[in-house]
């Protein structure tokens, strides 16, 4: 049986798409098969590989590796706040800047942004989904906040799950404006997140190594923002000052190489989420959207 290919809706193109895959041989050996599963769980999930990963994509020979990585996904360059040929590794590449112009920010007051380039999915009610991407599988908030009362006080909130691909931009900002609390480790795993693995483990966002921030706002009440690590995340950097306001669309960190996640968490009925988010997530498919365009109003 042929293997079932991953489909987004582009909200840029208006269009559902076929996503390419990086690595997509490997995920599915490692995730799809029986013989995969034993690498898997001795050494792909393991923080050691990923940081012996991560080492490569900073060493000067990795710079190589940039200039094919341009022509195979057709990243446009006219983004870049630097030039290619200025990034030393291919780690420096992969959580490059960009130009302010290049993500323009949802200007309404009432206007939550997409805190990152990626595929995005949501949960309108948390405790109401039983299906997430296994028939049957509840979101276990419990274990992805490990903070009691979190977890009760936003069981039936709003979640914003975004899905960084190795090929998109890797700094994350901020949804709204705020007050950011330090942010707190949960350790875990580096399980991959793409779908490829997340329908054979829908539990790999709650078990995974992941950081979580508390935003205390105005008018949202607290937003809980959390980044997740997988599989050849070197790290998750913070770029952001604890306690200090910021702005909507601000920086708040980046991921070095590896495709992530990063999920945000609204207090119940303090958001509505976009139409199309709506509409195609109740289908279980993502919709590709950029940091900065319309994700939800208040």
């Amino acid at each position: 049986m042929p293997a079932a290919a991953i489909t987004f809706f582009n909200r840029l193109t208006q269009r559902i798409e076929t996503e390419a895959v990086y690595g997509e041989g490997f995920l599915r050996f490692t995730y799809e098969s029986n013989l995969g599963a034993l690498p898997l769980h001795a050494l792909v999930k393991k923080a050691a590989f990923s940081r012996w990963y991560g080492r490569r994509m900073d060493a000067p020979a990795s710079r190589a590796k940039i200039a094919p990585f341009l022509e195979t996904y057709g990243l446009d360059t006219s983004e870049f706040a630097d030039t290619p040929d200025s990034f030393r590794t291919f780690n420096e590449f992969f959580y490059r800047k960009l130009k302010p112009q290049a993500r323009p920010i949802a200007a309404g007051e009432n206007e939550i942004a997409f805190p990152a380039d990626g595929r995005h999915l949501v949960l309108p009610d948390i405790a109401a989904c039983d299906d997430f991407f296994i028939k049957g599988t509840r979101f276990d908030l419990a274990a992805l906040l490990r903070d009691a009362a979190h977890a009760e006080r936003f069981a039936h909130g709003s979640m914003l799950i975004s899905r960084l691909c190795p090929v998109d931009y890797h700094r994350f900002h901020f949804p709204c404006a705020g007050t950011p609390s330090a942010s707190r480790q949960i350790n875990g795993p580096l399980y991959s997140v793409s779908p490829i693995a997340l329908r054979r483990r829908a539990s790999i966002h709650w078990e995974n190594k992941r950081e979580i921030t508390v935003l205390r706002t105005a008018k949202l009440g607290d937003v809980l923002l959390l980044e997740v690590g997988a599989t050849c995340v070197g790290s998750i950097v913070q770029t952001y000052t604890p306690d200090a306001a910021i702005s909507k669309s601000d920086e708040k960190g980046y991921f070095r190489f590896g495709g992530s996640c990063f999920i945000a968490i609204f207090e119940p009925g303090k958001i509505r989420f976009a139409d199309d988010l709506i509409e195609h997530s109740r289908a279980g498919r993502e919709v590709y959207a950029r940091m900065g365009d319309v994700a939800a109003r208040s």
